[in-house]
């Protein structure tokens, strides 16, 4: 699989960084492309949370329209806006193509592909939840990263794994996660 994943500025790098961390370490992945949104890189230097570096990933300019996640013929076979700002979930939803990830994400829809938002807001206005809903008509997933306790998670890393591990099932990617009873 080949999964692009846009980073923007909301808080909640961390999920970022564990979605890379399981994509890098799946089996199932070939190759995945990072796109970073304009305050994405002084979001994540805030809450300090390092990105992974692999041969896996591709970084690509968000200005840069022309890069292959801007076209359905690229075949790209997922993509992942996480953390999801409510602001790119609008311009997505308004059909609005001005960077790289809106245009990724247009591709995603328009291609009928799997396009998941990790949307880190709270709360919601009727307005972000009329752009979710959008979306969700469209086809896309509004996944919000908000974690469970079934786990009984013990520190902030598993706690966010809980949300992370819902991601990587949306993909269809297999892995160790929790399931109820267990």
């Amino acid at each position: 699989m080949r999964i692009v994943v846009a980073i923007t500025a909301a808080s909640g790098a961390i999920y970022a960084r564990q979605l890379l961390d399981a994509l890098i370490e799946s089996q199932e992945i070939e190759r995945v492309a990072v796109i970073y949104s304009s305050n994405a890189r002084a979001v994540v230097a805030h809450e300090g949370i390092e990105i992974p570096r692999s041969a896996k990933i591709e970084e690509y300019d968000n200005e840069n329209l022309f890069a292959s996640p801007a076209s359905g013929s690229a075949r790209w076979d997922a993509m992942v806006v996480v953390p999801s700002s409510v602001g790119t979930i609008g311009r997505v939803a308004a059909g609005v193509s001005q960077s790289l990830i809106e245009r990724a994400a247009d591709v995603m829809l328009k291609e009928r592909r799997r396009l998941i938002f990790v949307v880190r807001e709270t709360p919601y206005s009727l307005i972000h939840l009329r752009n979710m809903t959008t979306l969700t008509e469209a086809g896309a997933v509004i996944l919000p990263a908000t974690p469970s306790f079934y786990s009984h998670p013990q520190n902030i890393e598993s706690l966010c794994q809980t949300v992370t591990e819902r991601v990587t099932a949306m993909l269809g990617l297999e892995g160790k996660r929790y399931e109820w009873g267990e």
